[in-house]
């Protein structure tokens, strides 16, 4: 078990070097949030979800993601071309006029991994609960995720569907929230306090659970518990705690950097923090 978590925390250094030096080559996008997800993506793609070789749209005998929070895009790219859906070149496209790798994900390219385009905050987790009662419909096992941030619970559609996946039963389900307290603005608390989200998260008839998002070896086994309470009736729910810019010391803890990109010396500062374990793009 150690060895596993020692890859994939290997995998992760990786994909922070990714995520710095995309933005940093278009000089735009989202780098905390993406840093202080890291350690999910890379847990959810390359040890939690069931995965075939290859996409397909339909998603038909395989567990699905949905981010809902789409400027954390990112980290997804970098997820998912390491995991093996793109090459890892294509990286280097990053925000660039007629790329792929869009500033947040599209369908409209047909990108492997991507399949739906997010962003618009407050839309991920309908989504998810409707990919899940697809999977009910279709004798499907298997499981659906979703990721959302936490200022995106001021969004009103969120608790519209918070209301629906419960009442449904939609218990192959199980989304989580990036809890980093920080949103473009500023601290959660400051522009909108979210008051106590597990409270609100079980009165709404959630199966809610909690878990450290930066230290791999708690992302995987919360993610493992989690896993183990789908199928008994209710939409599961992790509130996981992060910090923003997780892995660059410079970045942590302040939402300056939710959507800031390093310059020159920041770059090379932050690259000097990450460990290159796969090989740059």
């Amino acid at each position: 078990m150690s060895e596993d978590i020692t890859k994939l925390e290997k995998i992760a250094s990786q994909v922070r070097r990714d995520i710095v030096r995309m933005v940093h080559a278009c000089q735009s996008g989202h780098p905390g949030g993406s840093l202080g997800c890291t350690d999910f993506f890379v847990a959810l793609y390359f040890s939690i979800m069931k995965r075939k070789q290859g996409f397909e749209m339909d998603g038909i005998g395989e567990d699905l993601f949905f981010l809902s929070n789409g400027h954390i895009s990112p980290v997804f790219y970098s997820t998912l071309a390491r995991a093996g859906y793109f090459e890892v070149s294509e990286l280097a496209t990053f925000r660039k006029i007629d790329s792929r790798l869009q500033g947040h994900p599209t369908t409209h390219e047909g990108l492997p991994g991507i399949r739906v385009a997010s962003g618009s905050l407050g839309q991920g987790l309908s989504v998810a609960i409707g990919a899940a009662l697809a999977k009910k419909l279709n004798h499907d096992d298997n499981l659906v995720y979703a990721l959302m941030g936490d200022g995106e619970q001021q969004e009103g559609q969120i608790w519209e569907a918070a209301m629906y996946a419960p009442y449904n039963k939609v218990d192959n389900l199980i989304a989580t929230i990036d809890y980093n307290g920080q949103q473009i603005d500023g601290a959660t608390e400051d522009v909108l306090s979210l008051g106590n989200l597990k409270a609100k998260w079980e009165s709404f008839g959630w199966d809610v659970m909690e878990m450290n998002g930066n230290v791999m070896a708690e992302v995987v086994s919360g993610l493992q518990e989690a896993k183990a309470h789908t199928g008994k009736g209710k939409p599961v729910l992790i509130l996981m705690k992060t910090e923003m810019g997780n892995g660059v010391d410079f970045m942590m803890g302040s939402h300056k950097w939710h959507g800031v990109a390093p310059n020159d010396e920041q770059l090379a500062a932050a690259l000097a923090q990450l460990e290159e374990t796969l090989g740059d793009y």
